[in-house]
């Protein structure tokens, strides 16, 4: 089969590899119709995990369909198109009982990660009865890919750890793929107002189409007063920081309302300034979280319901033999402006939008994921 390989850091090479089997009765193989690329498959990229070493399939986010299933996997049938979490759960460890999947002492972020992952023909799904979720006949496959990661993290991490409640006001720095998950998952709490910041005005009006009442750019000299201005000078009650840089994270410090709370969704590289002689004295809550996918199931049920929308955040489409071809747009996107890609029958491409002078940037409808201010997100389908 072919596949996405990490061959080292800044490499990445689309190579025939032997395709997967089940090793243990809880496997199912899956094979691919979409994936995609993430920030941290970026990361990865770059060297920046040390748990990923040369020879490993990429890709921890995909739909397909199901090709074989262990003896002891009973909740599937062959056939069936399924979606991949992106988070391998056993169902029976400590943390998964506590509903921590993302620690799993059997799982956890296993694909493109500990064992191949999801960028390939076809990918070998552990503990496949928790970690993959059937998909109902009206989601389409393509979308549904932004939920084995993207909605998962901007409703857990996002908007349930930031407490978002009716009639509330909240503002969401970074209109990254999460960040504008984030965004839609929000507006099911129904808050009063609800704001997104960022540098591109681009995605600002993306944000703006997608249900913010607000948005802001935060490279205005007068920024914070435009936000503290929104909440006639109190603050936001939720805060959701979305980036991962401390200039951002310290901006969220300075627009949380007394009692409010910070949720912290970026992924940072370096530390940041924590200033508890404020947050002590206004009772602020700081809190933050790795995804667990645990929201999954409900993410889906709103999808099919018709009220959640996931499709805005898929924007470009590459085909298998323009896989290599994808990361290097999406790492040369991050120097001007953040794209949302995707991938079909392993990468298909369609570009909405071409700048011949700057490359390739998406005008309508653009997204980013502002993971270190740099990471973007893509997808794949096989």
């Amino acid at each position: 089969m072919k596949a996405l390989v990490y061959t080292g850091p800044g490499t990445v090479e689309l190579l025939d590899r032997p395709r997967p089997t089940v090793q243990v009765p809880t496997d199912a193989i899956v094979r691919l119709l979409h994936a995609s690329i993430c920030g941290t498959d970026l990361h990865t990229l770059k060297g920046d995990v040390p748990s990923i070493q040369p020879g490993l399939v990429l890709g921890h986010e995909g739909v397909g369909v199901i090709e074989a299933l262990g003896s002891a996997v009973d909740a599937f049938v062959v056939g069936e198109r399924v979606l991949i979490s992106c988070m391998t759960s056993c169902g029976a460890c400590p943390f998964c009982r506590r509903g921590l999947s993302a620690h799993c002492m059997n799982g956890g972020w296993m694909l493109g990660n500990r064992i191949d992952g999801t960028q390939a023909e076809y990918v070998r799904v552990p503990h496949a009865t928790l970690s993959l979720h059937r998909l109902p006949e009206s989601i389409d496959s393509r979308a549904a890919v932004a939920v084995s990661d993207a909605f998962p993290t901007g409703l857990e991490c996002g908007v349930l750890s930031a407490d978002v409640q009716p009639g509330s006001s909240v503002v969401i720095v970074g209109a990254g793929p999460v960040g504008m998950a984030a965004l839609l998952t929000a507006q099911l709490y129904t808050p009063a107002i609800l704001v997104v910041v960022d540098l591109d005005e681009a995605r600002l009006a993306t944000a703006r189409r997608l249900g913010a009442h607000a948005t802001v750019n935060s490279g205005s000299t007068d920024a914070e007063q435009q936000l503290m201005d929104l909440t006639e000078g109190q603050g936001f009650d939720s805060v959701i920081e979305a980036v991962g840089i401390p200039a951002t994270f310290g901006l969220c410090q300075r627009v949380v309302a007394i009692g409010g709370r910070i949720a912290n969704v970026g992924v940072h590289g370096t530390k940041v300034d924590l200033h508890l002689e404020r947050l002590w004295e206004r009772n602020i809550s700081i809190h933050m979280s790795l995804v667990n996918a645990t929201t999954t199931p409900r993410l889906l049920r709103l999808v099919e319901s018709g009220q959640l929308d996931i499709g805005s955040l898929v924007t470009h489409h590459f085909s298998c033999a323009e896989a290599t071809q994808a990361y290097d747009t999406f790492q040369a996107a991050s120097r001007h402006q953040a794209l949302k890609p995707m991938n079909h029958g392993v990468l298909y491409c369609q570009i909405l939008s071409l700048d011949p002078k700057q490359g390739l940037y998406l005008r309508d409808g653009q997204l980013a994921v502002n993971r270190r201010d740099r990471a973007l997100s893509a997808q794949f389908h096989c």
